[in-house]
């Protein structure tokens, strides 16, 4: 707080101010500050007021001892100046007599006798006070429960209680529904106690903590009772109520044992670390205790399944695994349970401990996200290494084998060579590594350059480029040294074409090269031009190259017209690349290699596919398969298909496309090196999904591709496709299921380290604000939208995202009622929508803010909206000009309509009248298109509601609306005249 108040008014605004602020420390210190400003004023009411408010910081602050010292000020004031005290004043004390028997009980140091002399002092003062005592009762069955009484006794605590008729005092429905559940839950009976929860889970009732902590309670029932994927939604939602919430410690405490009991051990240690600010923010020893055992429920399971060396987010001060973490809570956890027992004299806390630690898991995974992982995922290499290759046959024991095995089956490209190499690249940098004495495996620089050039092809499947280009070519010396001219021609030849497409421009880093204009295509081709003859001239001036070693070199020449072909498809270059790859097939054929000679095919097919000849392809890719299912190779089958699947989706038939990457990544999946492929194929069946209408398949191949390309290496990529499938949740409305993937994503290492691309880092933030306003949390949605405005303002080259995003934080403000704000984001957008126009998202913004603050202030605020109409007609008149043409509607027909609604918001009706008229006129006569005959039928609607309710001419009305329902039922479009029937109907019943 930067000053003291100095008057009552700027006390009650910085209490206003602080109201709005989470709970936590922050907002408790100036609470606290604030109450002791008040006591400078001559206002004793002024002083309850900050005293409320402190004591509701401490209260959801998670700070139970202080509650009840700041409660006793309050009611000594009440005792001695009860006239200071309305009756909202005087019902906030009566209600807090709750809140302080919960903070005593929340505190092991706090006698029973002290709890219960509190209680004998509340029931007294509600007596004395006219008042019911069912919450009286309600707290004494809380603590009957708490300290674990004897079935009998706590059954007739809950009697006394539940058998009451509610007062005005009583605990919301929410929170009673709660306590009602728990009594059954606790004794057994899940599905009695998922029934009384039904209201509560179902969104029916709520209040500050409600539904967050019915669900978490309720996740574990859900699951027993084999409802999981309620589970999963309830998961989902409520933990975002409850997250890094030091007062709901406890349910993210159930989310973590949730995780736990249900595969998900890897997510709990995200949520853990995410939560980790809640260790050294908690002061209540019964949330603490609560929250520690879910922990150890997480840790106890982690380490039960080998990852005990895991990193864990724990206390501050030091650095955690899962084990020494889970040693850490377990001491403490068992500590506060003990305090708890010593204090109620029973063993009831560390008997529902252990009850917790013994539970065996529920189910063997249960996919909570669209982004299931596993715990070797989320080991710290993970994240920038690939895992080691496996392979599909057993490899030698021997060094000697190995190697020898690794060269036979890179010889003629068998994917087990990957396999090989990787066992050896772990041999070798094995402290203590003995090179075998061996003529026929060669010295130890002709293995480490046969490790480089293996490094190499990892890092350009990874579109590390330049990193493949420098191994490559330390790879080509290393050969040289060791008296191996064809390896090294090889090698080199493949540094040449990597270092080739290395992109010029930073932007373009990650995109594997392709070009984004003109100048770039233009650019690319040249490069690959100059690669070509590069390595024409290696080839020809190359010595001592086996037949296999010229067709690699083929290959390579053979691409690099491929990919000019891409860049450039012009008719020289498709001729070019097609002759390339007949002296690649030519000399594979003459030499009989067979699996250079599949190679070469799916060069040509793929040369047919960029030059637009998908047909050709077709055929070409049908006679390979023909080949491959007959004589093989059957490794060169997920490629082919794979290839052949692209071709069928750009025929546009989504079903044989299907069906070949369907089969391709099932062969893919037989050998281990082709992992990393298998992302590219789930992308590819992910867009066959989109075309057969099967949207949420798509969402799970999306989701999969770039996990991946996530473990293999490929972030940049992974982020891409994961922002595209959490744009793809959004609009399928999975809106929970959208904010956890990106709430994951943003936490990743290198997103928090701001070493990520911050433009693909703020689409994913913008993605999750739009979620966040889908969900109808506005509140975080602003915050998160003004953090992007302020940012992308300073996007010099990128204007129109900020006008975008600037138009939408406008609306938001708008929502809020903050329209001064509204209009300065709107000029922030119109600024930058002059230099990169982004006219109909713009336009659609600006209509919105105008309605909303017509709809909000009625006449007062016409002018304004009015002036948010000017703006939009400007530039509806600018995307005439430029000859724009609206993807939905027509903007000035859309600009006419809001004239319409927002003239009628503030009672203007003739000019309301008048905007509809001009509306449908703009619209034209309703066609066969249902989406425009809906706009109409909407349009003409509006128009009968102001003639007719606000203009009082229901006759006009009737023949507008009698022959708009004509029209469009003539048309078909039944249900776009439904809302006109029932409007005529209601109007002839008032006339």
């Amino acid at each position: 707080m930067p000053t003291a108040p100095q008057t009552t008014d700027e006390l009650y605004a910085a209490l206003q101010e602080n109201d709005e602020r989470p709970y936590g420390r922050a907002r408790t210190v100036i609470a606290e500050e604030l109450v002791d400003a008040a006591e400078q004023f001559a206002e004793p009411a002024a002083l309850v007021d900050a005293l409320l408010e402190l004591q509701e910081a401490y209260t959801y602050g998670s700070e139970p001892r202080k509650s009840p010292v700041v409660f006793a000020r309050l009611l000594q004031l009440f005792d001695e100046q009860p006239d200071v005290f309305d009756e909202r004043l005087r019902h906030h004390v009566y209600w807090r007599f709750k809140w302080v028997a919960s903070a005593l009980l929340s505190v092991p140091e706090m006698p029973l006798t002290a709890l219960r002399q509190w209680l004998a002092e509340m029931r007294d003062r509600y007596e004395k006070a006219g008042l019911g005592l069912q919450p009286y009762y309600g707290q004494a069955y809380h603590l009957a429960a708490h300290i674990g009484e004897s079935a009998e006794a706590t059954a007739v605590a809950y009697e006394l209680w539940a058998g009451r008729a509610r007062s005005q005092y009583s605990d919301c429905e929410a929170c009673e529904i709660r306590g009602r559940a728990l009594h059954h839950l606790t004794a057994g009976d899940d599905e009695r106690a998922l029934a009384i929860w039904q209201p509560v889970l179902a969104g029916k009732e709520s209040c500050q903590e409600e539904p967050a902590t019915s669900i978490s309670h309720a996740l574990l029932p859900l699951v027993r009772t084999g409802r999981t994927d309620d589970a999963r939604q309830a998961h989902l939602f409520g933990y975002r109520g409850c997250r890094r919430n030091p007062s709901m410690a406890p349910d993210v405490g159930r989310h973590l044992e949730f995780c736990a009991l249900t595969g998900n051990e890897a997510r709990g240690l995200e949520l853990l670390a995410e939560n980790r600010t809640l260790f050294a923010e908690v002061d209540s020893p019964s949330d603490m205790l609560t929250f520690l055992t879910g922990v150890e429920v997480l840790l106890q399971r982690v380490e039960s399944l080998g990852h005990g060396g895991l990193p864990a987010a724990g206390f501050p001060g030091r650095t955690w695994t899962v084990a020494t973490l889970r040693a850490e809570v377990a001491d403490r956890a068992g500590d506060l349970a003990a305090r708890f027992d010593a204090r109620n004299g029973t063993t009831a806390h560390t008997d529902r401990r252990r009850v917790r630690l013994d539970r065996a898991p529920l189910l063997d995974a249960l996919e909570l996200t669209l982004r299931p992982r596993s715990l070797d995922d989320v080991a710290p290499a993970a994240a920038s290494a690939a895992p080691p290759r496996a392979a599909s046959a057993a490899l030698p024991e021997s060094v000697a084998g190995l190697v020898l095995r690794a060269r036979e089956l890179d010889e003629v490209g068998h994917p087990d060579a990957e396999a090989c190499w990787s066992r050896l690249a772990a041999l070798v940098a094995e402290p203590g590594y003995v090179h075998p004495d061996d003529p026929a495996v060669g010295p130890l620089a002709r293995l480490r350059a046969d490790l480089l050039d293996e490094e190499g092809s990892e890092a350009r499947e990874r579109s590390d480029l330049a990193g493949a280009a420098a191994r490559y070519a330390e790879s080509a010396d290393l050969y040289t040294e060791a008296g191996l001219p064809g390896h090294a021609a090889v090698a080199r030849a493949c540094a040449l074409l990597a270092a080739a497409e290395v992109p010029e421009s930073a932007e373009a880093e990650g995109a594997a090269g392709a070009p984004s204009d003109g100048a770039g295509a233009e650019a690319k081709a040249a490069a690959m031009t100059a690669a070509h003859t590069a390595l024409t001239r290696l080839q020809a001036e190359a010595a001592g190259l086996a037949p296999y070693q010229e067709a690699r070199l083929l290959r390579l020449r053979s691409t690099a017209l491929g990919m000019r072909l891409e860049a450039q498809p012009t008719k020289e270059h498709t001729a070019a690349a097609f002759a390339e790859v007949e002296l690649l097939h030519g000399f594979a054929t003459a030499h009989d290699l067979p699996g250079q000679v599949c190679r070469a095919l799916l060069l040509r097919a793929s040369t047919h596919a960029i030059g637009g000849d998908l047909a050709a392809a077709k055929d070409e890719l049908d006679g390979l398969m023909t080949r491959l299912r007959a004589d093989g190779p059957d490794w060169h089958l997920p490629h082919a298909l794979g290839l052949r699947g692209r071709v069928h989706l750009g025929l546009q038939d989504a079903d044989a496309a299907y069906a070949d990457l369907s089969e391709a990544l099932r062969e893919a999946r037989r050998w281990p090196a082709y992992t990393a492929y298998t992302g590219t194929l789930h992308g590819e069946l992910a867009r066959a999904s989109m075309g057969l209408g099967r949207h949420d398949e798509a969402l799970r191949h999306l989701t999969r591709s770039a996990e991946v390309d996530m473990r293999h290496g490929s972030r940049v990529d992974a982020f891409c496709t994961y922002s595209n499938a959490a744009r793809l949740g959004l609009d399928l409305g999975r809106v929970e299921d959208c904010i956890a993937l990106l709430d994951s994503l943003l936490a990743e290492p290198d997103v928090a380290a701001r070493e990520l691309d911050d433009r693909l880092v703020a689409q994913l933030r913008l993605t999750r604000a739009r979620a966040l306003r889908a969900g109808e949390d506005g509140k975080a949605a602003l915050a998160e939208f003004l953090e992007l405005a302020a940012e992308s303002a300073c996007w010099a080259d990128d204007p129109g995202s900020h006008a975008m995003i600037a138009a939408e934080t406008a609306v938001l403000l708008a929502e809020t009622g903050e329209f001064a704000r509204a209009r300065e984001a709107v000029d922030q957008a119109l600024a930058a929508h002059a230099s990169a126009p982004r006219f109909e998202q713009l336009s659609s913004c600006l209509r919105e803010v105008a309605r909303l603050q017509a709809q909000q202030q009625g006449p007062e605020g016409l002018d304004d909206a009015r002036a948010f109409l000017a703006d939009a007609a400007r530039i509806a008149d600018d995307a005439r000009a430029e000859g724009y043409v609206a993807e939905g509607r027509p903007l000035h027909a859309a600009l006419a309509y809001e004239h319409g609604r927002v003239n009628a918001y503030a009672g203007e009706y003739e000019e309301s009248l008048t905007a509809l008229e001009e509306t449908l006129f703009l619209l034209g006569a309703p066609g066969e298109d249902a989406a425009l005959a809906g706009e109409w039928a909407e349009a003409a609607r509006l128009k009968g509601v102001v003639e007719g309710a606000y203009l009082k001419r229901p006759e006009q009305a009737l023949r507008s609306l009698d022959s708009a329902v004509a029209r469009l039922t003539d048309l078909g479009h039944e249900e776009a005249a439904a809302p006109l029937k029932s409007l005529a109907s209601s109007l002839r019943d008032e006339t």
